[in-house]
C-alpha cells in the first residue's frame, strides 16, 4: 500500500513535460507578442510558427528566403534545408546560421511585411516599448539575430552597384550580436527607418557589458550544451533607455573619447551641435544646417558625480575644471570664477543608451520591413552572425532584470527535441 501511495505521489513528476514547462515559462510573461522555439510548426515538416497569446489572430509562420536573390536578382533560392537542426536546445530544437561561402546566398527566416503590418509584432510609434530575447550559441560575427531591421539597399556602396531593387531603410527594432562590441547583446532602434546624425547608418544602439565568446558550431554535444547564452534588448519608452542584456545582466558600458570612434564620432558631433545651437548667435564649430531632430543631448541637469580635475588661482581669478558624470554622458566643464566657459564631451554611455524618439512607423504602403531571424536585409551583404539559435521571443514592453534572469535559466540545461510535436 505504501509503495502504491508513493507511486501515485510521483505520478505527476513522471508525467512532467519539460518542453511544455519551458514554453509556459516564456508564454506566461506579460506582454508576449510571439515566441518561436523551432519546435512548433504548422504541421510536421511544415513551417515554424510562433506561440502567441490566447485569442491572437496571427501565428507568424516563418518563410525561408535569400534576400540577395530578392533584391539583387542573384543567387539561389533558399529553403528550410539551408538551416540545419541541432535536435536539442533550451526548447528542444535549434537551427544553424552558417558562414555561407557564396556571396550571393544570404538565407534567413522571415515574416513578410504583408503578414505583420499593424499586427502586435509591428511595434512602432508613440509610447511603444519592446523586448527581444534570443537564446543562441555564437560561433562568429556581430550582426543581426532577430528583428524588424531592413537596412535599405539605397546606400552608396560597391555591393549596391548591381542592385536590381533599390529600397529605403525600414528599420524599427532589432537585436544584434554586438556590432561595434562583438559578442555583446546589442539593441538597435530607429526613429526614421534610415540614418542617424548625418551618418549613412542608424547609430542608436546599446551594448551589454559582458560578451559571449566564440564557440564552434560543430563542437561536441557536451560543449554545445554548456554554451547557450541569452541575448536580449529592451527599450523602455518611459525612461527612454535602450539596454542590452546578456544572460539576464546588463552592466554599464561607456565609450571614452567618442570623437575618435569611426561611427559614434557622429553622435559626439550631434551632441556638440545641439549644445552650440542653444547659445545665441553662430558659434565656432557650429553647423547651422545640422538638422535639429538629429541633435543628441541626453539630460545633463544634475550630475551623478563631480570630480575636480584642475583648480588654478591666477591674476585674482579662479580657473576650475570638473569632470561631470551624468546619466548618459561624461562632460569636462571649465569654469572661470564659477562661470561656465566651455563644455567638452568626454564619454558616451553605451549601456543603457538614451533614445529620445518613438520607434519608426512605416507608411501603410507596403514599404515596411519584414521580421527576420538569423540575418537582416543590408547592403553590404556580409555573412553576419553564425552559430545556433534556439529560440526568439518578442514582448511589447520592457522586461525587468528579474524577468530576463528567469528566462536565462532556460539556457542552463538544454533538452532533447520533443518527439511528438
Amino acid at each position: 500500500m505504501r509503495s502504491l501511495l508513493f507511486g501515485l505521489a510521483c505520478w505527476p513528476l513522471l508525467r512532467a513535460d519539460p518542453y511544455a514547462d519551458r514554453v509556459a515559462t516564456v508564454t506566461s510573461v506579460p506582454g508576449l507578442v510571439a515566441f518561436w522555439d523551432f519546435t512548433k510548426r504548422e504541421a510536421p515538416g511544415a513551417r515554424f510558427t510562433a506561440h502567441v497569446p490566447a485569442g491572437a489572430k496571427h501565428d507568424y509562420a516563418l518563410d525561408a528566403g535569400n534576400y540577395v536573390r530578392d533584391l539583387w536578382g542573384q543567387g539561389p533560392a533558399a529553403s528550410y534545408a539551408d538551416f540545419p537542426l541541432l535536435g536539442s536546445g533550451p526548447f528542444g530544437q535549434a537551427l544553424r546560421i552558417k558562414a555561407e561561402a557564396n556571396p550571393d546566398f544570404r538565407p534567413l527566416l522571415f515574416v513578410p511585411r504583408a503578414r505583420l503590418h499593424d499586427t502586435p509584432l509591428d511595434i512602432k510609434g508613440a509610447g511603444r516599448a519592446v523586448t527581444v530575447v534570443v537564446w543562441a550559441i555564437r560561433e562568429s560575427g556581430n550582426h543581426a539575430l532577430a528583428g524588424i531591421w531592413h537596412e535599405g539597399t539605397d546606400l552608396k556602396e560597391k555591393s549596391t552597384e548591381t542592385i536590381a531593387k533599390v529600397e529605403r531603410g525600414q528599420r524599427q527594432y532589432a537585436l544584434f550580436a554586438g556590432l561595434n562590441k562583438e559578442g555583446a547583446a546589442c539593441g538597435h532602434v530607429s526613429e526614421n527607418g534610415a540614418s542617424s546624425f548625418l551618418n549613412k547608418y542608424a547609430l542608436h544602439k546599446c551594448n551589454s557589458a559582458e560578451v559571449a565568446p566564440k564557440v564552434p558550431a560543430d563542437a561536441d554535444p557536451v560543449t554545445l550544451a554548456k554554451s547557450w547564452r541569452t541575448f536580449a534588448m529592451t527599450f523602455d519608452s518611459r525612461t527612454r533607455e535602450l539596454t542590452g542584456w546578456l544572460d539576464g545582466a546588463s552592466g554599464d558600458r561607456w565609450l571614452e573619447n567618442p570623437q575618435q570612434d569611426r561611427l559614434l564620432a557622429f553622435a559626439a558631433n550631434a551632441w556638440l551641435q545641439g549644445r552650440l545651437a542653444r547659445i545665441p548667435g553662430l558659434q565656432e564649430g557650429e553647423d547651422p544646417k545640422f538638422p535639429a531632430d538629429q541633435y543628441y543631448n541626453p539630460p545633463e541637469e544634475t550630475p551623478v558625480k563631480v570630480t575636480v580635475t584642475e583648480e588654478v588661482f591666477a591674476d585674482g581669478r579662479q580657473r576650475r575644471a570638473e569632470l561631470r558624470e551624468y546619466g548618459y554622458t561624461k562632460v569636462k566643464v571649465t569654469l572661470i570664477d564659477g562661470r561656465e566657459v566651455d563644455r567638452e564631451l568626454v564619454a558616451l554611455r553605451l549601456n543603457p543608451w538614451w533614445f529620445p524618439h518613438d520607434l519608426y512607423t512605416p507608411k501603410a504602403d507596403g514599404t515596411g520591413g519584414p521580421f527576420t531571424i538569423g540575418r537582416v536585409i543590408h547592403s553590404s551583404r556580409s555573412v553576419g552572425f553564425t552559430g545556433w539559435i534556439g529560440g526568439v521571443a518578442v514582448f511589447d514592453r520592457a522586461l525587468t532584470a528579474t524577468e530576463l534572469a528567469r528566462l536565462h535559466t532556460l539556457a542552463a540545461t538544454p533538452i532533447a527535441a520533443p518527439t511528438t510535436r
